[in-house]
């Protein structure tokens, strides 16, 4: 998973400090943005596991290659978690606001 994938998933640079915030903005839903970024995920885990495999097996015939899936589907479980740990934090700050 490719930071520049999330940047584009959420329309990073397209977005000017001078925008009207309260428009909705045209485009994917937040639910669609969501599954879409565990779907890459989930690709990158279970390559990763292939090349774990392949390891395993003797199969891989490039090892630096296959350590490479590996390390990125590390990555970005640690960066889904952490995203995932900001947005709940952020839902818990909210609701501890009060009206």
């Amino acid at each position: 998973m490719n930071i520049s994938e999330i940047a584009n998933s959420i329309n990073l640079g397209k977005t000017s400090l001078t925008q009207d915030t309260t428009k909705p903005v045209a485009g994917d839903s937040f639910e669609k943005m969501l599954s879409d970024a565990i779907g890459s995920v989930n690709k990158t885990q279970v390559d990763a596991y292939d090349a774990m495999e392949g390891i395993a097996t003797g199969k891989v015939t490039n090892l630096q290659g296959a350590v490479q899936k590996i390390e990125e589907a590390e990555l970005s479980l640690r960066l889904a978690l952490e995203v995932k740990n900001k947005a709940l934090s952020a839902y818990k700050e909210i609701m501890r606001m009060q009206v």
